[in-house]
């Protein structure tokens, strides 16, 4: 993270409406239930103040509680050495099952359909490998245009390792609205015209660049009437809004941690597969860990999978990487999502509103309107191309205040529930009002 030498915030002349502002933004989260969390995080600072931090949608920030759950694995491993791996209480050979009930709540499934291993985009590879099985009459995969791109990297080399051409086999639906958003119809449009070809649609909870979010019961439900198998990249929608995986009938879901779940740089991620397949025979790649754990330790030679999503697992569990994610579990398990779902659109709301007032010449807003239709982040689009968006983001940064930039013109804004505050959004709306007006 860069580091500046300007002052933490900008001076202004307190005037009345200033007064009623901070008046407001406080009493608001004097009211937010959820006020207590924020102390649980570590904030990063700014010189000598809290940064105004809005990129829990890229790296979510330190629960102060992960240190503790580290420390016990460190003390462990240096006490116990191998046996640690037995011993109570959190024995590392059972350590995944740790986050799992908290996992299957978090994203509506049973707990046998969730299991917490790998990365984002190894856990796709190995779905795709049980769930995209083209044939020359279904060969094609359905995503989003504009996917984030291990996505689209990861689609187009298994189109291309099964010896099909994502020229004509990779099919991306693109944008129909305002701001580059999709609406239902050209989703279903796209599902139906394209559904005889279908072999899989792989679709995103909440889209990374406009933060648009779906109806994904609506869209696995179109998928499967076309006979294509359906799955979710959920990098974006996990611990942003609420989910209901089992009752979606998805065959499968990935996602990430080290985002709005909080758990670090390269977090261990997540993985969800439908109960239907619990014990099917369904093809995968094996390792070790996926084997039933009732014979792993007989050695055989026959692959026998673990029932449920553990039976996708390659490699024992990485316990140290998986600690962080106990920590911030114990928060979203204390908070819920309904109630960070309703902090959130309340934090939204409020950003959109006071930007619509008094930033409409500065920044378009490209993420719906509709609540349903989006989660924490904002995406805005700064009026006068990428010079200006570049110097409006350069400025907020140099006063404390971290978005992120993403080319050419648009700063993305996500005021997480869990740590952020209506101070935190006055504050990002002050700062670009000091850059617009000081031009």
């Amino acid at each position: 993270m860069r580091t500046h030498d300007a002052p933490h915030a900008p001076a202004f002349a307190m005037t009345m409406t200033d007064f009623q502002d901070d008046t407001r933004a406080l009493a608001l989260d004097a009211a937010d239930p959820l006020h207590a969390l924020r102390d649980e995080f570590l904030i990063p600072r700014h010189h000598d103040a809290e940064m105004a931090y809005f990129v829990g949608n890229s790296l979510g920030l330190q629960p102060r509680g992960v240190r503790e759950c580290i420390d016990e694995v460190l003390g462990k491993w240096a006490t116990q050495a191998v046996e640690g791996h037995f011993t109570a209480p959190a024995q590392w050979m059972t350590y995944h099952e740790l986050v799992r009930g908290s996992l299957a709540r978090l994203v509506g499934a049973k707990p046998v359909e969730v299991v917490a291993m790998n990365t984002l985009t190894v856990n796709l590879h190995l779905m795709m490998v049980s769930f995209y099985r083209p044939t020359s009459e279904r060969p094609a995969i359905l995503i989003e245009a504009g996917a984030f791109p291990s996505d689209r990297h990861a689609v187009e080399s298994q189109i291309r390792f099964h010896g099909f051409n994502p020229a004509t086999d990779l099919i991306e639906v693109e944008p129909d609205e305002p701001g580059g958003t999709l609406s239902m119809a050209a989703i279903e449009r796209a599902i139906e015209t394209h559904g005889a070809r279908l072999a899989l649609v792989l679709w995103p909870g909440v889209q990374y660049r406009t933060g648009q979010a779906f109806d994904l019961a609506a869209i696995a439900q179109l998928a499967r009437a076309q006979g294509a198998a359906v799955g979710f990249d959920l990098a974006h929608a996990v611990g942003n809004i609420e989910l209901a995986l089992h009752d979606s009938g998805a065959d499968f879901a990935v996602w990430c941690h080290y985002k709005y779940l909080n758990s670090g740089p390269g977090a261990v991620a997540g993985c969800f597969v439908h109960e239907r397949h619990a014990e099917a025979d369904v093809p995968r790649f094996a390792g070790w860990w996926g084997h039933d754990p009732r014979s792993r330790f007989a050695m055989g030679p026959q692959f026998v999978p673990a029932p449920g999503a553990d039976g996708w697992q390659l490699s024992n569990p990485p316990v140290l990487a998986l600690a962080p994610l106990r920590a911030s579990l114990v928060l979203f398990d204390r908070a819920g999502m309904p109630a960070l779902r309703a902090k959130s659109q309340a934090l939204t709301g409020y950003l959109e509103t006071m930007i619509r007032e008094r930033l409409a010449d500065t920044l378009q807003v490209l993420t719906p309107r509709e609540p349903a239709r989006r989660g924490c982040q904002l995406s805005l689009r700064v009026h006068g191309g990428r010079d200006a968006g570049r110097a409006l983001f350069d400025h907020l940064a140099a006063h404390g205040v971290l978005g992120d930039w993403r080319e050419p013109d648009v700063i993305r804004i996500s005021p997480a529930p869990l740590y952020n505050t209506h101070t935190d959004v006055l504050r990002f709306v002050r700062t670009v009002e000091d850059w617009r007006d000081g031009r």
